[in-house]
């Protein structure tokens, strides 16, 4: 069997800049995706002629898909080569573009997004971070994370904005349009210019009882985590269909979320116990379990997890208050956080230039802090009405905290990680962002809504309205929750007295989710003083022993 090439020119690759540009174009498409999508949702449902819940896959199945594979793409990279996986992963996602992009219903919109494309990226990201990883090294690593970072989190912020001018302007259907452009171009340019790192060539050493328990577990317990709201956390609140047939109905005692998170959490317990068998026998585990050895690593991935859960913070309450206590349009809201993907992208840019003198961990813990005053300076003013010049200081405090921490969190992960493991600690890492994120959605949805009904029910039942009108508001809002809308047949008087309460009920359960989101930000900031020193011009012999690892104290330069 012929071996693939392997590049042994010693120093820096003089491609390595336009390899960047690739893999930074390529990471910004994948997180457009559904971050732009969010803002169409109403007009993809006039003219899908469908309904949320279906709609919803779209997202959540694209985020199903990617948190399942994400340590199997690393791992697979790891054996037949990076820069091919990640040739793949463009090849599909481009697929999945083109026929979502075309989709005449939602059924082949999920096949499209949520498995073609979930699964490209997938195959695409653990290889971008492993390239990335292995084209950089000394203190130019520290610019390349921080590019990487601010190109995720700024597409992150920027989504809205593009989403809502692409359906108010064109169509939603441009939001895949643009893949279908930029993949082909990024698959030339990664042929051309990003090098052929070593690769085992052993295809024997694929792990598939791994694979699969790892596939499964994950889904199951991300499918928990961002369902929990709408089939209930303990019992059931309806029925769960797949394809029409009711699989798992009401009359059960508990509800398909807790069945999720039983069966998914056992099923990682064996995955975790397979895999240190795997690796105590040398017989080639999809994840080497001994990486978690290293407190770079290890603390690494947990701080990661908490700073996604807090960032879906300000990503999913913010939008949601700005649309229903301030009345803006989806176009109008995405300009509002205009200043917040600017402070990511200028953060992004200071951390990795703080991080050349004054040490990576240091630089995101002066990141976590930021975020936690940004937030909390921000909650007072979630009222109705409130000023964009009210918010504006916060958001771009909260930026540039996000873009400092998050700039060289990865680089931290992947510190001293052997190149024949990045690919799998970088599909370790993702997972661990994709595990935070529906943590986050699902933590943060829950208080929003707990609290805005709550709020909402006592102030209308308190406010002296007729009974009638009393008891229809409130049996729609405990509904509905924060979607809920006053009926059309209210005198005017009515009408608004129920939009005033409900306004600062939502205010209230915004500002409740957020508090969360600032205690989220603590947390991280303060298990990253665990997380050792790490001083860039430091070079870490990959043979090392994994517990060695753990006792050097690097100072910064």
């Amino acid at each position: 069997m012929t071996q693939p090439t392997i590049d042994t020119t010693p120093g820096p690759d003089p491609r390595r800049w336009i390899t960047l540009g690739v893999l930074i174009v390529s990471v910004v498409i994948v997180v457009l995706d559904t971050s732009v999508l969010n803002v169409a949702i109403p007009t993809m449902l006039r003219e899908l002629d469908t309904t949320v819940p279906s709609l919803e896959w779209v997202v959540s199945g694209y985020a199903l898909t990617l948190a399942s594979l994400l340590i199997i793409g690393g791992r697979l990279g790891d054996i037949y080569g990076h820069r091919r996986l990640f040739i793949i992963g463009l090849t599909l996602f481009g697929t999945g573009s083109a026929i979502a992009a075309v989709a005449p219903n939602v059924g082949v919109l999920i096949l499209g997004e949520a498995v073609i494309e979930g699964t490209g990226a997938a195959l695409m990201v653990p290889s971008t971070l492993a390239l990335l990883s292995g084209s950089f090294h000394g203190r130019e690593r520290a610019g390349a994370f921080a590019a990487w970072g601010a190109a995720m989190g700024g597409a992150a912020a920027f989504g809205p904005v593009i989403g809502g001018f692409l359906t108010t302007n064109y169509s939603w259907r441009w939001a895949f349009g643009i893949n279908v452009i930029i993949s082909p171009i990024a698959i030339v340019l990664a042929l051309l210019f990003i090098k052929r790192g070593k690769v085992t060539g052993n295809h024997t050493a694929i792990d598939f009882p791994g694979a699969l328990l790892v596939a499964c577990g994950t889904f199951l317990v991300v499918f928990g985590l961002s369902q929990g709201p709408t089939y209930g956390w303990l019992e059931p609140k309806e029925a769960f269909h797949i394809a029409g047939l009711e699989v798992w109905p009401t009359s059960l005692p508990i509800s398909v979320v807790s069945g999720a998170f039983l069966l998914g959490a056992g099923l990682l317990a064996v995955f975790v116990r397979v895999e240190l068998v795997k690796e105590r026998n040398g017989r080639h585990p999809l994840f080497e379990f001994s990486q978690m050895r290293r407190p770079s690593f290890r603390y690494g991935t947990v701080v990661v997890m908490i700073a996604a859960l807090g960032q879906l913070g300000m990503l999913f309450c913010l939008p949601l208050f700005l649309q229903t206590s301030s009345d803006l349009t989806a176009q109008q809201t995405g300009l509002w956080l205009l200043p917040l993907g600017t402070g990511i992208i200028i953060g992004a840019q200071l951390g990795g230039r703080l991080a050349r003198h004054v040490g990576v961990t240091n630089v995101i813990r002066a990141g976590f802090v930021a975020e936690v005053v940004g937030v909390v300076a921000l909650i007072p003013g979630l009222q109705p009405g409130a000023s964009f010049w009210r918010i504006l200081p916060c958001l771009m405090l909260y930026g540039a905290g996000s873009g400092v921490a998050n700039s060289q969190l990865t680089n931290v992960v992947l510190w001293g990680i052997p190149a024949e493991r990045a690919g799998a600690a970088g599909g370790a890492n993702s997972t661990a962002r994709q595990l935070g994120a529906a943590l986050g959605a699902a933590t943060l949805g829950t208080l929003l809504t707990v609290h805005t009904i709550r709020t909402a029910v006592s102030s209308v039942q308190a406010a002296g309205l007729p009974t009638s009108v009393t008891d229809s508001a409130v049996s729609g809002i405990e509904a509905m929750g924060p979607n809920w809308q006053a009926p059309a047949d209210l005198t005017p008087d009515q009408a608004n007295t129920l939009n005033h309460l409900f306004d600062s009920a939502v205010a209230t359960g915004a500002r409740w989710a957020l508090g969360f989101t600032a205690l989220m930000f603590l947390a991280g900031g303060l298990l990253s003083l665990l997380i050792p020193q790490i001083g860039l011009d430091e070079v870490v012999s990959e043979e090392a022993p994994l517990a060695d690892v753990g006792t050097l104290a690097l100072e910064p330069h």
